[in-house]
């Protein structure tokens, strides 16, 4: 497996379980029960858009890197 490929899957894993913790600790501040379903879809719809994004910051940064030599 590259190495950019281990860095996507863990930016997808990070970055979806941060923002699905966060807002399931929001949820329950404010009264609201844990709701299986909704961490889930929190948690791969932000990490996949984070992956994504990782994904093309890395493909512009070698582009650009190319261009310069």
């Amino acid at each position: 497996m590259k190495p950019v490929t281990k860095k996507t899957i863990l930016t997808f894993l990070f970055s979806g379980l941060i923002y699905g913790g966060l807002s399931a600790g929001f949820d329950y501040s404010d009264g609201v029960a844990f709701s299986f379903w909704k961490f889930i879809f929190k948690f791969s719809f932000f990490g996949f858009l984070m992956a994504l994004m990782f994904q093309y910051n890395v493909k512009k940064e070698n582009k650009v890197s190319n261009d310069n030599k």
